[in-house]
């Protein structure tokens, strides 16, 4: 077999098909909540779910990322509707959102996305993971007020996540906790060691045995007043009568809307927001991986602009990567795109044929599924783990992850870098030059050696230290191995030099041997291009401690 076939789209169908069923069970009661959220045609967001699948799944360069509407696009959504009058004026700007978002893709912006500290990433990954343990305890119990694939705080009805919890109490329905602690024990027995080790498990997933016994327990119980399932419960697509009526429920965009200044604020709106969220999922399903393969990410910009553009000609919401439906792809075996693509087209033909049999399925079998995706998503180790890397690192994960949970995904992410920056700040502050007293403090000499980059941000810390300096000393500033210096501490030096001649203190300065950055990125794609480098037979890494 060929190096392509073994890493191929089809090289994993085997791992990849049965995750894109339990993506597709996911994505369908998502892709509804989203568009009923966003004041949008229920169907409108079974297009996003198809196209996102199906267009980004192809084009993209993510091998496990999945795409499809996004919570954190509702509210938007809901305001760009209502301020434009007409959904079909909306669709124009979803196109033209598509359009910059392509473009964005062009201009290589996906950069962007590597200025995320890992910190931030891992706390977002784990604040999703408990936003979609608390969001989804009251479907699991049979209170079905507040709408699938919600991860803001506040909810539109006035409620926020914790008072749902309170309200689910004088509405819990036996049948749904039935079906869900039946499913949580088959979810947490199909994980067990021994259980992975008999081939008919292996090929058979947990949550589609869920699945279907969610379905058959719920024709099971009905007719009982006590354990009987309510529509609500249940998925709820909407059903046509023939192929014909399945698309008419396609809309189209209004052109005439293209000269309305709105129109394009709103599309370029959606295109940063977008972008935004669909970069920092990226790099979260990386971290994921266990592979660890990266994705480009410019490429995946010039594929979700392209999914946009098409999702707004056929009457779908804007889509964005989507980290609880990338998760639940990762954790159900997905190996490639494949699984991506593949559950576009099962949602397509299932929302063709028979979407009747989708709306058997209890949202309670699906809260189970979900409770497992958020625990590993969430787990206690990954908390261990961050507190022994320090301050530092646990303060902004800490941070990410209540800001999450308390306003939403976007803001959270926001508090978290802000807290990630201060740090680095002030460990930048901290280290302006190098200073051990056995080394640079030799023979009476005070040697303070300046790090490889000297900021504005080290001014204060430089003036501290050279003000400290006893008058009468001998003092060397070595700058031989600094890259780049801010003026504003050139200056601070040269004040210090006039200074010293009052203070009867003897100064040698050894300047810098390199004046200025040299972008090394470009350099060493220059040497790349111009010496082939061949690549070995074997992989080898060597570590080494200096």
């Amino acid at each position: 077999m060929s190096n392509s076939n073994k890493n191929g789209m089809f090289s994993h169908l085997k791992s990849d098909m049965p995750a894109s069923i339990v993506v597709f069970l996911v994505a369908v009661p998502l892709c509804l909540g989203i568009a009923l959220a966003s004041g949008a045609p229920l169907f409108s967001g079974i297009i996003a779910g198809i196209v996102g699948g199906i267009v980004v799944g192809a084009m993209s360069g993510s091998q496990l990322g999945v795409s499809g509407p996004a919570a954190g696009l509702a509210v938007i959504v809901l305001t760009a509707i209502q301020e434009l009058g007409a959904f079909e004026i909306f669709l124009m700007a979803v196109v033209i959102g598509g359009v910059f978002q392509f473009l964005l893709g062009i201009a290589k912006a996906g950069i962007i996305g590597y200025y995320f500290p890992s910190s931030v990433i891992k706390g977002m990954l784990s604040g999703i993971g408990l936003i979609i343990i608390l969001k989804q305890i009251p479907h699991a119990f049979g209170y079905d007020k507040d709408y699938e694939g919600s991860l803001s705080f506040a909810q539109p009805d006035g409620h926020n996540t914790f008072s749902e919890l309170y309200y689910m109490f004088e509405m819990i329905s036996p049948g749904a906790i039935i079906i869900t602690s039946i499913s949580i024990l088959i979810l947490i027995l199909w994980e067990q060691p021994f259980m992975k080790k008999i081939k008919l498990f292996q090929l058979v997933q947990g949550p589609l045995v869920v699945v279907a016994l969610g379905i058959f327990l719920g024709l099971f119980f009905q007719g009982s007043e006590i354990v009987g399932l309510k529509a609500s419960q249940l998925v709820s697509i909407p059903v046509s009568d023939s192929l014909s009526g399945f698309f008419n429920q396609f809309s189209f965009p209004d052109f005439s809307a293209i000269g309305n200044p709105a129109v394009w604020l709103t599309g370029l709106t959606i295109a940063v927001v977008a972008s935004l969220e669909t970069l920092l999922c990226l790099d979260a399903t990386d971290k994921l991986d266990p592979m660890k393969r990266v994705t480009p990410a410019n490429r995946e910009l010039k594929a979700q602009g392209i999914g946009n553009i098409v999702s707004g000609l056929i009457g779908g919401l804007p889509i964005t990567q989507v980290i609880v439906r990338s998760s639940t792809n990762i954790q159900s075996g997905g190996k490639t795109k494949m699984s991506a693509i593949l559950h576009g087209f099962i949602m397509l033909g299932c929302a063709m044929a028979i979407p009747f049999i989708l709306n058997l399925i209890p949202l309670a079998s699906l809260a189970a599924i979900l409770f497992l995706v958020g625990y590993k998503l969430s787990k206690p180790s990954l908390y261990k783990s961050m507190y022994k890397l320090g301050k530092s690192h646990f303060v902004p994960f800490m941070v990410t992850i209540l800001g999450i949970v308390f306003t939403d995904l976007l803001m959270g992410i926001g508090m978290g870098m802000v807290v990630a920056i201060f740090y680095v700040l002030y460990n930048n502050y901290k280290k302006p030059f190098l200073f051990e007293t056995k080394e640079h403090m030799k023979d009476g000499i005070i040697r303070m050696e300046l790090a490889e980059d000297v900021t504005f941000i080290n001014k204060a810390s430089i003036q501290r230290a050279l003000a400290q300096i006893p008058d009468g000393s001998k003092v060397t500033i070595d700058a031989t191995r600094s890259i780049n210096i801010d003026q504003d501490v050139i200056e601070i030096i040269e004040e210090f030099e006039t200074n010293a001649k009052f203070r009867d203190i003897d100064l040698t300065i050894l300047e810098r041997k390199q004046k200025g950055i040299v972008n090394q990125i470009k350099a060493m794609e220059k040497a790349f291009a111009i010496h082939s480098v061949q690549p070995t037979k074997k992989s080898k890494i060597t570590v080494k401690n200096v």
